[in-house]
Order: C-alpha cells, then sequence, then structure tokens
C-alpha cells in the first residue's frame, strides 16, 4: 500500500490495519515531497516527519521512501520482483492524476489490486479545512495578521483547569465513533504481574512525530506503557476556545495505532494522584449514582485489563467523574513527560498536576527528541493558509463525488 500520509490521522491508520488483514506482511510506500508537491500541492508534513509516524503504525512491517505518486509500470514491477508484493492496496476512493487517469490502472490491469474501505468521517482535507475554518472566522471579524491568528490557536487564554469547561474547541468532526472500533484498534494483552508500567499523558492532538518520537523513549522505560488522553473540555480550559482540532475519540484511536503504546485512558483526569476520591465535577443531573460508580470503581481496580472489550468499557468513565487514583489502580511504576510541549507553565503551578508522582520519586522529564508540537502544525497552515485553502477548495469537491456516489464496502 502506499500513500502520502501526510498529516497522518485514524483514517490512514485504519486504512494500514485493513490492508494488513488482507495478507501476512504490509510494506507501505511513503510518496516524495516533490511528487506530492506536483500532484497536490505542498505537504503540510515533511518526508522525514510522515516516515516517522508510518513506521509507528503498528500494523506496518517495511517501509519504502521516496514511493511514486502513480503506480509506473517500473515501480510495480520492482515491487513484485524486489519487494515479493502479492497485491497493491487503495481505498474505495478513485486516486486520480492530474491528467485525470487512474493512478492504479497497471495494478488493475495485471490482477494485482485489492480495495478496502475507506475511513469516513476523516481526511487531511477535513482536518486543515477545519483550521481553516477558524481563520476564516478570525479574519471575518478582525484584522489579525498571521501572527494573532497562530496565537488563537497554539496557548489560548484558559490559565486554570475546568473540567466541565463549556469551550466547543474546533469540534466540527463527521466521525461515528463505535466500540467495534476501538477494540479493532486495541491491544489485546495486558501487563504481566511484575511489568513496569510507565504512564505518560496529553492531548495528543493532530498526533504527529513530536508525539510518536517521546511514545518511544517512554516505552523504553518499562514494559507497559498507559497512555492518558485529556478530555476535549481540558485542553480548551488550558489552550483555547479552538482546541483540540480533533475531538477526545479521534485522539484515542490515533494514539492507539501508536506500535509504543499498550493501553489508553479515554478521558484521562488533569491531575496524577494516588489518593481515591470521586469527584463530582458537574454536581448534579448525573446519570449514574454514587453508590453505583463505586461499585463500578471496585471492578475496574480488580481486572482493568483483562480484555480489550473490558479495558474499553472501564476505560471511558463519565467526565463528569475523575478517578484519580491512578497511580493505584494501574499499577503505574513511573510517571513520565517530555521537555517540549505547547506550555510548560502549569509545571510552576501551585496546582502542578504531576505534584503527587514528584512526591514520590516515580516521576522524571524526558527530552523530547523532536521540536514539534500541535501548534507547529497549526503555524504551517496558517502561515501558508491561502494555498492550503486553493487546495482544500479542489479536493472538497472530489470528496464530495465520492460521498454522493459512495456504496457499501466491507470495512472488517
Amino acid at each position: 500500500m502506499d500513500g502520502c500520509f501526510d498529516m497522518m490521522h485514524y483514517g490512514h491508520c485504519n486504512a494500514l490495519r485493513q490492508a494488513h488483514a488482507l495478507g501476512d506482511e504490509l510494506i507501505v510506500g511513503v510518496v516524495s515531497d516533490d511528487e506530492i508537491t506536483a500532484n497536490k500541492g505542498p505537504p503540510v508534513t515533511p518526508l522525514h516527519e510522515r516516515l516517522i509516524m508510518v513506521r509507528a503504525v503498528k500494523w506496518v512491517h517495511d517501509v519504502i521512501p521516496d514511493a511514486p505518486y502513480a503506480i509506473t509500470e517500473d515501480f510495480m514491477n520492482k515491487l513484485f520482483n524486489e519487494y515479493n508484493i502479492d497485491y497493491i492496496i487503495h481505498g474505495d476512493d478513485p486516486c486520480l492524476l492530474p491528467d485525470g487517469t487512474d493512478a492504479y490502472a497497471l495494478a488493475k490491469k495485471v490482477g494485482r489490486y485489492k480495495q478496502i474501505k475507506r475511513t469516513e468521517g476523516v481526511s487531511t482535507t477535513d482536518i486543515v479545512g477545519r483550521m481553516l475554518l477558524c481563520v476564516r472566522e478570525r479574519s471575518a471579524s478582525d484584522s489579525h495578521n498571521h501572527s494573532s491568528l497562530q496565537r488563537q490557536f497554539s496557548h489560548g487564554h484558559g490559565q486554570k483547569i475546568d473540567d466541565s469547561g463549556s469551550g466547543s474547541g474546533t469540534r466540527i468532526s463527521h466521525f461515528l465513533p463505535t466500540s467495534r472500533r476501538i477494540v479493532q484498534f486495541s491491544n489485546s494483552r495486558g501487563p504481566g504481574p511484575d511489568s513496569r508500567i510507565v504512564y505518560i499523558d496529553g492531548a495528543f492532538d493532530l498526533f504527529h512525530a513530536g508525539h510518536v518520537e517521546i511514545l518511544r523513549l517512554a516505552r523504553e522505560l518499562g514494559d507497559f506503557l498507559l497512555v492518558g488522553i485529556h478530555t476535549d473540555q481540558t485542553i480548551s480550559s488550558t489552550r483555547g476556545p479552538h482546541r483540540p482540532i480533533m475531538n477526545l475519540h479521534e485522539r484515542s484511536l490515533s494514539v492507539l495505532a501508536c506500535r509504543y503504546v499498550d493501553e489508553v485512558i479515554i478521558g484521562a483526569p488533569w491531575d496524577v494522584s494516588k489518593d481515591m476520591e470521586l469527584l463530582d465535577a458537574t454536581a448534579s443531573n448525573s446519570s449514574l449514582n454514587m453508590a453505583q460508580l463505586c461499585m463500578h470503581s471496585s471492578k475496574i481496580e480488580h481486572d482493568i485489563y483483562a480484555t480489550p472489550a473490558k479495558a474499553l468499557l472501564t476505560a471511558i468513565i463519565d467526565f463528569r467523574y475523575r478517578l484519580t487514583d491512578m497511580i493505584t489502580t494501574f499499577n503505574i511504576s513511573l510517571v513520565v513527560h517530555g521537555t517540549i510541549a505547547e506550555n510548560m507553565d502549569f509545571m510552576k503551578d501551585d496546582l502542578n498536576p504531576y505534584a503527587v508522582p514528584r512526591a514520590m520519586g516515580i516521576y522524571r522529564r524526558l527530552e523530547s527528541p523532536l521540536d514539534i508540537t500541535t501548534s507547529t502544525i497549526i503555524r504551517r497552515i496558517v502561515a501558508n493558509h491561502e494555498a492550503y485553502q486553493k487546495r482544500n477548495e479542489k479536493k472538497e469537491a472530489s470528496e464530495k463525488k465520492y460521498y454522493d456516489s459512495k456504496s457499501f464496502v466491507n470495512g472488517e
């Protein structure tokens, strides 16, 4: 399978999962920057970052850098003869060259082509569009320059955490999350009785190469990597009303697809604490009473990692409650955080979320391998938003045509 994998997201990962299910090994070609520019316009993420992202997907066995955008006869023969490829895979959405011809025509002609279902509700075009929508909203009401637009996205105006915050973020996603999809992305094993469990948390918005590299380092410090993913409300409260770009379920799938991650907490609390407490953040209109929740939490403590399905059911707790017995419940041995982040000011606050693990001597700061944050990606879009706007308008038309004429394709 090949692709651009620009601003790689869970839709790309699901395509790779489906492709892997069609055979024994999955080899992925990553299109060069020059080829993308010639056929689609400049990529948001350069080749070296895209290679990091694709190599980190747990269903990928090997990667071919600088793959051509179109499957030429020479490249196809190279795939068959040098890489022992049996089939070339692509989604059910058309992939056309600038002259209107099918990029996979040769593979289809020789009978070595297979098709998978496109993951609906997300695309690089869609994600860029979410950011451009906010740029247009700001530009229509203000005379902001690029720097001020970047600040609107980058750090927001919120100073204190509020899990019940009303910030809406940039949530125009059409993704329909299902328990089956999350189980498909989940691992089938839990930690052993003597496993060293490492915990790292964050937003993981616009999942990028910086995230992947810090997760790789964190995983090397133990036997099992548990990743806490903050709620949309938490992120909006700390980073501003236009964040996150991707919602909680979208961000969770991207992290779950990473080969370095063993388990995620979907909607993790801001604070990493040892004292057991269940806090009602809304104090009213609860669909669960306290007795039910306490009974549920006791089951979690005894069997939290039993199966992917049970892990899913026990991890997704209504955000009105915060289960803050993190360290005991999940048997965490080490809590880590990178040196590169959107904003490190919270480390100076009296309400430092890592105060407890620091006091216990189980907290460590890791030197981040890459100086990339979600704001880095956003700045690339905002700085060149007119070019991306033109590219998106063209791509949105083809995506609309796909949705208008689509038919059912089995996506298992």
